[in-house]
């Protein structure tokens, strides 16, 4: 099928899916499109340029999805322009049914390691979360509060694909999260710039439920004085303060440390 009206049905399908369709999600890019392939996600339909259809890459990916019974939509320059968000579009994207989690499912595991970002407004900042949080182990992500979508474009973009494998859940209420991990024996740990326990003093092996706040403001300080454990990351000064994503990678990664340390133990340097 190709198209080159701008005024096209498939147009306003896209832009709808950019825009928070709660049932889809948008892939933009060669890189989203094929993770999600690989997670076995459900993918609706695909449009793709006339001219990234020559490029071996993005050839093979609308191949793959052809051979999935996918509909792939060849269009101009102008109609992907029209469909991607982003200012200098891909040559590829699809829309994919939106992964369906529940906060219960997220603390499944047996030793949970569970960031609950907390009122993280930035799309990226929460993207950028859940990739930390694959990469360093944690068994899943909850966005909770006034929080960015997760599966909004810009966030899937800065996951980098992460939230179509690692399991995430959206939550209106930070408390639903919390509740939730301390019934599955969760320590809930909380971030805090100043005045908590040092980091790399910090007892993370165990389950536990990192609580990371929203730009600017951190915290709500009813949900850090709640929390069983306080945990603020050396800094020297004049810092005061982390990006939120950096925060809950610094926090991630010590975890990590402490839960493969037979492995750090035959590090030699």
């Amino acid at each position: 099928m190709a198209i080159t009206s701008r005024s096209n049905p498939l147009v306003a399908r896209f832009r709808d899916a950019a825009n928070g369709d709660g049932a889809v999600v948008l892939l933009d890019g060669a890189h989203l499109v094929a993770d999600a392939i690989a997670a076995g996600a459900a993918i609706a339909i695909a449009a793709v340029t006339t001219a990234s259809r020559g490029k071996p890459e993005i050839a093979a990916i609308a191949d793959a999805l052809a051979q999935r019974g996918v509909e792939v939509a060849i269009v101009g320059a102008s109609v992907m322009n029209a469909i991607s968000p982003v200012r200098s579009p891909s040559g590829i994207v699809a829309i994919a049914d939106r992964p369906a989690r529940r906060v219960a499912d997220v603390f499944a595991r047996d030793v949970p390691l569970v960031v609950v970002a907390i009122d993280v407004q930035d799309p990226g900042n929460v993207g950028a979360i859940v990739r930390a949080a694959e990469a360093a182990g944690a068994t899943g992500v909850v966005a909770a509060g006034a929080s960015a979508d997760p599966f909004g474009w810009k966030a899937l973009r800065g996951s980098m694909g992460s939230a179509l494998r690692l399991p995430v859940a959206i939550a209106a209420d930070a408390d639903e999260a919390i509740d939730e991990a301390r019934r599955r024996g969760c320590r809930v740990v909380a971030t805090v710039p100043r005045d908590g326990n040092q980091l790399f003093e910090t007892d993370l092996s165990g389950p536990v439920a990192l609580l990371v706040g929203g730009e600017g403001a951190g915290l709500p300080p009813s949900l850090a004085a709640g929390a069983a454990t306080r945990v603020t990351i050396p800094m020297q000064p004049p810092v005061e303060s982390l990006n939120a994503a950096v925060t809950a990678a610094v926090i991630l990664y010590e975890a990590y440390r402490q839960r493969h340390n037979s492995l750090f133990r035959r590090v030699r340097y």
